[in-house]
């Protein structure tokens, strides 16, 4: 295994992403609305394209707003369908998602004619390459992606901890937070935003696909281990970075060793998640299969 300073940039991309992801992830699991974080990994596609054409820019900020924007459209639609025509969560969640991604994709090929815009990037990602596009600060030459994700994952983290009495009782006990003057409203939607915005962030990085994992997979790893907010948060951000590490070792290793001449770093990633996760389901002190086996085999006995 050859190891460069790439290799370094492309770890420390792929832990800053999957931290930043795995932090509103925990709430989106809590909330039983797993599937919403898929939904707007793949609707906030339209808003990337809309800002674009309406920008003629591929500028940050302008992405950013254009996923925000979809992202809280997204979780609106769902609302909406839902309550007003009777359709179960997970269904309107599934129209909404679907018709966007559908409308984002040809905005997408509509905006190649014109810059590179590839979709195939934004689906699947190209975290190898993204060391390669540095920005100078202070002198030192730092991967744009780097900095993006770290600025979602510090987002995050200001957000969570300036609202976390708030997200905490609107994600156990919604009826609590609006008899203690709580917005569960509000605070539902500025999940969704930093969904969003986590979501886009990681594009460049790992694509909309693999973000899904990175959302979901940590956080329902860490509710296996314990059934406390704040260490929740802690195991998740702790699993994500452990794959993120794991996931780029395997991309190395493991193809030579079968045979194969490579493969990505985030579909490795995303397996080393769910490996990670089936440990903490078969050997989790409290819930872990076997445990719970062992445990009913000892009181029978």
């Amino acid at each position: 295994m050859n190891w460069d300073g790439n290799d370094t940039w492309t770890v420390a991309i792929g832990m800053l992403c999957a931290a930043a992801c795995a932090l509103p992830g925990c709430f989106l699991v809590l909330r039983r609305m797993s599937m919403m974080g898929d939904a707007i990994s793949h609707a906030v596609l339209p808003g990337l394209a809309i800002a674009f054409l309406l920008t003629g820019t591929t500028a940050s900020v302008p992405m950013f707003l254009g996923a925000a924007a979809a992202g809280v459209l997204t979780a609106v639609f769902t609302q909406w369908i839902s309550r007003f025509g009777n359709v179960e969560r997970g269904a309107a969640m599934g129209i909404v998602f679907t018709t966007l991604f559908a409308v984002g994709l040809i905005l997408i090929r509509r905006a190649a004619d014109h810059v590179h815009l590839d979709a195939d990037c934004v689906l699947y990602g190209a975290i190898e390459f993204a060391p390669l596009e540095t920005v100078s600060v202070g002198g030192l030459d730092i991967p744009q992606a780097a900095l993006v994700n770290a600025a979602a994952l510090l987002l995050n983290l200001t957000v969570i901890g300036a609202f976390f009495k708030e997200f905490k009782i609107s994600a156990f006990d919604p009826d609590l937070a609006v008899t203690l003057g709580f917005p569960p409203q509000l605070l539902h939607y500025l999940l969704m935003v930093l969904v969003a915005v986590t979501t886009v962030a990681a594009f460049e990085s790992v694509g909309s696909i693999i973000v899904i994992a990175m959302l979901v997979v940590p956080p329902a790893t860490a509710l296996l281990l314990t059934r406390r907010l704040l260490p929740m948060l802690l195991v998740a951000v702790g699993a994500a970075a452990l794959a993120a590490v794991l996931g780029h070792v395997a991309a190395l290793v493991v193809p030579p060793r079968l045979g194969f001449a490579s493969t990505t770093t985030s579909g490795m990633i995303a397996f080393v998640s769910g490996v990670i996760f089936l440990l903490a389901w078969l050997f989790a002190p409290a819930e872990g299969v076997l445990w719970r086996r062992l445990r009913l085999s000892l009181s029978r006995a």
